[in-house]
């Protein structure tokens, strides 16, 4: 038997799924690795042995073991751990369809935004991992950590019989393994309502973000539509540019899902002492051209019209299933269906951050979480999990967070953190000058705290808080004077 048909004869006898999914027939997998020759590598490398010499793989990528697709924040931080484990080195690719190297997401929709004069986010500054504490993770980090990186050519084909990707050029790819991180996709107006036309804005990439600023620069009026996170950071950004700003959305608050009705009127009392406008319980009918093409109002279901120059919807995302429809999905909450370890059901293939539904154990519930904060920790227990011995099961507590006028020369900073659920009875503390706290409970237990205009210390309190769900006293708590005496009465309760 020649070399070449031993080693795919000794391979194809040992397809017995490892834990993590991560299969023992990758002859690149580590086992396998120090059983053969880096010659022997017909997955690892870019090129097999034969009795008659070297035959060239019909692969676009060196690297094969293991792949991810997607660029964003869940991309660059399974980077990271892929480096951190020694796992990289000429085994890791990544497909983007973007044009830069994986990035703090988050910025586009607040510092990015800044005019000029305000000293703008940008890239290399906020490439990934900086946002968590790490090491800015530039195009040349990726090449000294031996990870190869296919920019702007999106995955568009997948045969999971084979372990092959297609991309949009027509490239075809081969893994071992491989992650899904592809994120979410902007949520869109339909074309016949105008969705499409100039002026009209979506933001998840820098493109989108660097069109949205070209607009900015040269806009009078400007509407955003929707009164969520995206809505409420590009708002604050436009108030920089002293821009006439009105914000619509079809709820009668902003931020529904998870301010108070009180906690909302107090943020929106801030939007409005910085000149941002409200139209709440709006629904738009479609958006109108003007004489040059470009979007020149909003009209309203009722009839009314908002001008405007430059629109921006911000009314939520859909995760980015693409050529991976074929995998379990979850119907629920959408997106592709893991487990703690986030092994899809298809062995060898993981999904993270945005894209994935996942057990939320804390809360013995299913979810999928569209923020940072789990892009980053979910990319990083998938690869412990696929490398390592690791198999502790996901443990997430939810998280959000926003920061906005925090651009220079803004009289008033505003950063809030969220930690835990809002379900229950709330206790609303504090005047909002600056701060103001609001506490979940919940048969008796503390079950979500947000902080307004927190010290660093009491940041650090929150999550303990809503991991533990202390029993607290709920008068005693809505009785307190300050932020600072509630939040000491609830880390009594911690030690009770």
């Amino acid at each position: 038997m020649s070399p070449v048909r031993r080693v795919m004869a000794l391979a194809a006898s040992t397809t017995l799924p490892t834990k993590s999914g991560l299969s023992l027939w990758c002859p690149s997998s580590p086992s396998l690795a120090r059983r053969f020759p880096a010659r022997f590598s017909p997955i690892g490398g870019s090129r097999i042995a034969s009795s008659r010499g070297l035959v060239t793989a019909s692969f676009a990528n060196e690297n094969r073991e293991f792949v991810i697709v997607g660029g964003g924040n869940a991309a660059g931080y399974a980077a990271r751990t892929f480096v951190e484990n020694g796992m990289a080195d000429g085994r890791l690719c990544i497909v983007t369809k973007e044009a830069y190297a994986p990035y703090e997401r988050p910025a586009l929709t607040k510092a990015y935004l800044f005019p000029p004069e305000k000293k703008p986010a940008r890239l290399p500054g906020f490439h990934t991992c900086v946002g968590g504490g790490g090491e800015r993770q530039t195009p040349d980090w990726y090449k000294e950590k031996g990870i190869e990186v296919i920019y702007e050519d999106p995955v568009t084909g997948a045969d999971f019989g084979k372990q092959t990707l297609t991309t949009d050029t027509g490239k075809q790819l081969k893994y071992g393994s491989l992650i899904i991180a592809t994120g979410c996709t902007a949520s869109r107006f339909p074309d016949k309502i105008g969705g499409n036309l100039p002026g009209v804005h979506y933001i998840r990439e820098v493109a989108d973000a660097d069109s949205l600023i070209s607009s900015l620069g040269k806009a009078k009026k400007v509407v955003i539509v929707g009164g969520g996170y995206i809505g409420m950071e590009v708002a604050a950004a436009a108030v920089a540019w002293n821009l006439d700003t009105t914000i619509v959305f079809p709820e009668d608050q902003l931020l529904q899902r998870l301010f108070t009705p009180s906690l909302a009127q107090k943020y929106e009392e801030l939007y409005r002492q910085n000149g941002v406008k409200f139209v709440k319980g709006a629904s738009i009918n479609n958006l109108e051209a003007g004489s040059d093409g470009r979007v020149s109002a909003v009209k309203l279901a009722d009839g009314s019209t908002i001008e405007a120059d430059t629109v921006v919807i911000g009314i939520g995302a859909k995760p980015a299933i693409g050529p991976f429809e074929t995998l379990a999905m979850n119907k629920s909450v959408g997106g592709i269906q893991v487990d703690g370890l986030f092994r899809t059901s298809t062995p060898g293939i993981f999904a993270i951050g945005d894209v994935a539904a996942f057990p939320l154990k804390i809360y013995d519930r299913m979810t999928r979480v569209e923020h940072v904060d789990h892009a980053r920790r979910s990319a990083q227990h998938c690869v412990k999990s696929l490398l390592t011995a690791h198999t502790d099961m996901y443990d997430y507590l939810p998280y959000f967070y926003s920061r906005v006028f925090e651009y220079e020369g803004s009289p008033r900073k505003v950063w809030w953190q969220f930690f835990g659920d809002n379900v229950g009875e709330t206790v609303e503390v504090g005047n909002f000058d600056p701060k103001i706290a609001t506490f979940w409970i919940d048969s008796g237990r503390l079950k979500g705290v947000l902080v307004e205009s927190g010290s660093p210390e009491e940041f650090q309190l929150l999550p303990k808080l809503a991991r533990s769900q202390p029993i607290v006293d709920k008068a005693k708590l809505a009785s307190a004077s300050s932020v600072e005496e509630a939040l000491e009465i609830a880390q009594a309760a911690l030690q009770s």
